[in-house]
């Protein structure tokens, strides 16, 4: 009987992570220019065969991630007929499976009331939703990371061999949709080393060549680009160098507040009071654990993962030495879930019992009441997809110029919808005069007093050469101006 309550406390706890995630999804995801620039890429693959060697570029250091995440959104946008809410879905049902994964690394590590306790923490924190609904590369990250030390585990706990192969898979995975993924090799590493891999070379292999194959779309690349991102790591590198924290004063108030961040981020909403006292919570019982109740670290060596997990991450967090938003801490989303399922699961064993009730329910509490989906959707699809129609209503059919004048957006977003609308939008380019049409449709997001299409700086607007407004429109918030050549 009692296992199957478990089960059905698990699949409530799916059930609920998947509504969260899945619910109006069309209406919460971002799409902006990057979701556009994304999904035309991929509808490039798939539409004209169109080979895809590296991924995004990334926003700091000017590098370029691998294509693992564009092929992953192939299969979801073909799945759709190529609505950009495919490859959101295709993210979404990948953060359900997350929490799953958390619920049975929870529970092989420190017991069924753990993995619960850390799966329905997971699926009710809003942040992890906000990166659970939309799609972009590190939504993707918590997943294959997870699976990444949750494989080398079973590689060192079990000697289980076969599971190299879904580390080299998910590890893949996890550097193609962010950098700092860069920093689970150390526990990788040294998980990989106590496993004994002398024993059984053949596995190690095949790691090396699975891996090796993934990655290799990025090695192509960077040959026949000059080694451009090996050239921009290098330069990254030796800037971070320079913004390392000298004092040790310094480095430690960095990690502690690091760690801070992690947990107010990930496991009260973003509510820094409680956040603190977490953290506090954490540290202490940590603490008399080491002192007092040893024999519960010697019982759960998976604790010990967890401590070097997290450990790399600070650690890395500090060498960065860059502001770190919440996408940042991709590869560590379970972590403080885990780690906090651990103490309460403790707890809840011993005659405190009430006081782990106590602090799971308030924790709970906190998560639910900032949900997501407690705010008003920002409809960006749908913004997106009526002013393109508008767009292509204005243009009568004839070729023209587009432009965004924003300050947080740009083209890809609204092109994407007037590609597959086979919509004679010719991109400006100032070498090419006849690429300059009769009309330039003008998109700003702007307040309208702070709209001035034709003296804009941007260079679609600039390329376009001297014009006038020939008309203007308004959709959902959005002003379009339509310029034409003044005489």
């Amino acid at each position: 009987m009692e296992k199957i309550k478990i089960n059905w406390i698990l699949v409530l706890i799916l059930l609920v992570g998947a509504f969260l995630r899945l619910y109006r999804i069309g209406d919460y995801m971002t799409f902006l220019g990057d979701e556009g620039r994304d999904v035309i890429i991929v509808r490039n693959l798939l539409v004209h065969a169109d080979p895809i060697l590296i991924g995004p570029g990334t926003s700091v250091g000017s590098m370029y991630l691998g294509p693992l995440y564009y092929y992953f959104m192939a299969l979801f946008l073909f799945l759709s007929n190529f609505s950009p809410v495919g490859p959101s879905v295709g993210v979404a049902l990948l953060g359900v499976a997350t929490i799953y994964l958390v619920y049975l690394t929870g529970k092989d590590w420190f017991g069924r009331i753990a993995g619960l306790i850390a799966s329905a923490l997971y699926a009710i924190s809003p942040i992890v939703i906000l990166y659970s609904h939309s799609s972009w590369n590190p939504n993707i990250m918590p997943f294959f990371a997870l699976l990444s030390v949750y494989s080398i585990w079973k590689v060192y706990q079990s000697k289980e061999y076969k599971w190299l192969l879904v580390t080299a898979i998910s590890f893949a995975f996890v550097l193609q949709s962010h950098y700092l993924g860069v920093l689970l090799l150390p526990v990788l590493l040294i998980y990989w080393l106590k496993s004994k891999p002398i024993y059984n070379i053949r596995y190690t292999i095949y790691f090396i060549l699975v891996f090796a194959f993934l990655m290799s779309p990025l090695l192509i690349f960077d040959i026949r680009h000059g080694f451009l991102n090996s050239k921009a790591l290098i330069k990254f590198i030796n800037l971070q160098q320079e913004v390392v924290p000298i004092s040790i004063t310094m480095q430690i108030s960095k990690t502690y507040s690091t760690f801070e961040q992690i947990n107010s981020s990930l496991l009260t909403a973003k509510t820094e009071p409680a956040g603190q006292i977490v953290t506090i919570i954490l540290i202490i019982s940590t603490v008399l654990i080491l002192f007092f109740r040893k024999e519960l670290l010697i019982h759960n060596p998976s604790f010990l993962i967890l401590a070097v997990w997290l450990a790399s991450g600070l650690i890395g967090f500090l060498i960065y030495g860059q502001k770190i938003t919440d996408h940042y801490f991709g590869f560590l989303f379970p972590v403080p879930f885990l780690f906090v399922a651990f103490l309460l699961s403790r707890l809840y064993e011993s005659k405190y019992k009430i006081f782990a009730v106590v602090i799971f329910v308030f924790l709970v509490t906190l998560n639910v009441s900032k949900n997501p989906l407690r705010k008003n959707p920002n409809n960006q699809m749908r913004r997106a997809q009526n002013v393109a129609n508008k767009i292509i209503e204005i243009s009568k059919n004839e070729p023209y110029n587009l432009a965004v004048l924003s300050d947080w957006n740009y083209e890809d977003g609204y092109e994407y919808f007037l590609k597959v609308e086979n919509s004679k939008i010719i991109d400006i380019d100032s070498q090419l005069p006849e690429t300059v049409t009769n009309q330039l449709l003008i998109i700003c997001e702007n307040l309208r007093d702070k709209c001035d299409p034709t003296h804009s700086a941007k260079a679609e607007v600039a390329n376009f050469g001297w014009s006038k407004i020939d008309s203007d429109f308004e959709v959902d918030g959005v002003i379009i101006y339509k310029l034409i050549h003044s005489k």
